[in-house]
């Protein structure tokens, strides 16, 4: 594993134990070129997963790009690395116990949207404005309303 700050390849485990979820398993490791500590993530791969675009194409599974885009819509909100890495776990767990071989992306960003809005609702909304494509205020202002409809209120807040 190389080291994520000099990229010297010569690193030790430290530590070795289950995440959270019990799916995969947490290393904590050490550079012996510049002696700063770093986390990793193992996880058994269970089948290649392709992701159908919008335009047909296929693409492999890439968990940061959903990674990246749950970062910026939670940007400056009151959400953890560990929330989002745990958001992001959970939709992964989903995505894989479709057993599909292939899955659309409007699938993938519902499922983010879905999680997102009960963690955050404004960044639902940010996640929802370039995910769905708003083209105007109005398309924005329709998305909020729906928010706060007596039926759609997020009551973990």
């Amino acid at each position: 594993m190389k080291c994520p700050y000099c990229n010297a390849e010569d690193t030790k485990v430290i530590d070795s134990r289950p995440a959270d979820d019990n799916s995969s398993i947490r290393r904590r490791r050490q550079c012996e070129s510049c002696g700063k500590r770093f986390t990793t993530y193992e996880k058994l791969e269970t089948m290649p997963l392709m992701v159908i675009k919008k335009d047909d194409s296929r693409e492999p599974y890439n968990r940061s790009k959903i990674e990246a885009g749950i970062i910026c819509s939670c940007h400056k909100r009151p959400i953890s690395t560990k929330q989002i890495s745990r958001l992001i776990d959970e939709i992964e767990n989903e995505l894989f116990a479709m057993e599909e071989k292939e899955i659309p992306t409007h699938v993938i960003g519902e499922k983010v949207m879905d999680k997102l809005k009960k963690l955050d609702e404004v960044a639902y909304v940010r996640f929802a404005s370039v995910y769905r494509e708003f083209k105007d205020v109005n398309t924005f202002i329709e998305e909020i309303g729906k928010l706060l409809s007596p039926g759609n209120k997020n009551d973990a807040q």
